[in-house]
This record gives C-alpha cells, sequence and structure tokens, in this order.
C-alpha cells in the first residue's frame, strides 16, 4: 500500500456529508418568523451553517434579545426534527468513506450540531462505529475556534500537517487554518467557491465524486 500524505481526515457533516443545507436555512428562516423577527435572506441564513448555535442565532437574528436565543433555538429545533426524515446522504458519500476506511485512514467528524443531533444524524444514516472520532460545538469550542481539531487529532495521535480538514464552509476552511491544518473544499454546500477559495484549501471539489478522486489520489 502507497504511503498516505493524511493520516486522519476530518470530515464537517451538515452540508459535506449530508445534503441538508437547504432545509437547515429554510428552518432558520422560519424560526425567526415564528419570533416576529425579519426573515434572513438565503445567503444570510446558510452563511450561519457550521458555527455554534449560539453563534448561529446571535448572526441570523441580530435584533433579538440574548434571552430569548433559548426561543430561537427550540423553535429551530422543531422545525428541524419534524422535517429531518427528509434529510440524505450525498449521492457516493457512503461509498467514499467506505473506501477511505479500507485504505486505513482515520477518520472523524467536526460538526457544529450538537451532540444529540450529531448521535440522532449517524443513527438515521445507519453509520455508528464509521468514525475514530466525533466532535460537536456543544461538547468543546465552536468553529473556526481549532480546539475542536486539536482534540481530534490528540485523541487519535494526528500530527497537524498529517490531518486534513473537509467542509462546505469558510468555517471549516478556517478552522483547519487556524489549527495548522491543510483543508479541502466542497461547492455544492452552504458556501459559494469563491468565498472558499479566499481560504487557500489543497482543492475544490464539485461533487462527492470529484473529492473522492482527489483523496484517492492525494490522500
Amino acid at each position: 500500500m502507497a504511503e498516505h500524505n493524511f493520516d486522519l481526515i476530518v470530515f464537517d457533516w451538515d452540508g459535506t456529508l449530508l445534503d441538508s443545507t437547504t432545509l437547515i436555512t429554510r428552518c432558520i428562516q422560519d424560526s425567526c418568523v415564528d419570533l416576529g423577527l425579519p426573515r434572513p435572506a438565503d445567503r444570510d441564513a446558510s452563511y450561519v451553517i457550521g458555527l455554534g448555535l449560539k453563534d448561529a442565532l446571535t448572526h441570523a437574528a441580530p435584533s433579538l434579545p440574548r434571552e430569548r436565543y433559548r426561543e430561537l433555538a427550540l423553535r429551530y429545533r422543531h422545525h428541524y426534527l419534524s422535517r429531518q426524515h427528509e434529510l440524505v446522504l450525498f449521492d457516493g458519500a457512503l461509498e467514499m468513506l467506505q473506501s477511505l476506511k479500507q485504505r486505513r485512514h482515520r477518520l472523524a467528524v467536526a460538526t457544529g450540531k450538537t451532540r444529540l443531533g450529531l448521535d440522532e444524524a449517524l443513527a438515521s444514516a445507519h453509520m455508528q462505529g464509521l468514525f475514530d472520532a466525533t466532535r460537536t460545538s456543544d461538547e468543546t469550542a465552536p468553529k473556526p475556534d481549532p480546539k475542536m481539531l486539536y482534540e481530534l487529532m490528540d485523541e487519535l495521535g494526528a500530527e497537524p500537517t498529517r490531518t486534513l480538514m473537509i467542509g462546505d464552509t469558510t468555517h471549516d476552511l478556517q478552522l483547519a487554518a487556524n489549527a495548522g491544518a491543510p483543508s479541502v473544499a466542497v461547492s455544492y454546500g452552504a458556501h459559494p467557491a469563491d468565498a472558499l477559495r479566499g481560504l487557500g484549501p489543497r482543492h475544490i471539489a464539485r461533487s462527492v465524486r470529484d473529492l473522492e478522486h482527489w483523496l484517492l489520489r492525494h490522500g
């Protein structure tokens, strides 16, 4: 087996492996409307995907008093849970992950979801046990603070230069940069390719197949 360039490959979840960007955007917008707030534009609502929930709601609803953040979070969770059955993995995502496992890469998830939310998503996708480690925003510092990635590298014994972060938002790429790790972006999620390019990813994948092909050549 050829030597790998990366021992650890860390994936964002929403918009990178799970086709959830549109649904999350709509849930954020509907939650704001429920509380009588202005409906955020699609671009503003999708921008916050990948952040911790508190940071996301602060950006999406800047006029909301802090004492009502919990109320907005509960409305978001209501909308999301009522429609999460609609979500599916991107075509080819599971096969890509299985191929990487066969090549003996260690795999992890770094996500802005809560622990409960990620565990529910992994169970729904029948992916328990596929990842060697996972981190969520409610159990460590949220993106783009590097703590989440530092913890995964420490747990799995990987150096920053041998760790690759893959995500669909500038928050994911900034997380990697802050931790001294290289990154790859995907342009089929929440943030446009032009914004992602500005953070210097090794590659910008246009599809899961494109991402898999790059990883098999360069991972």
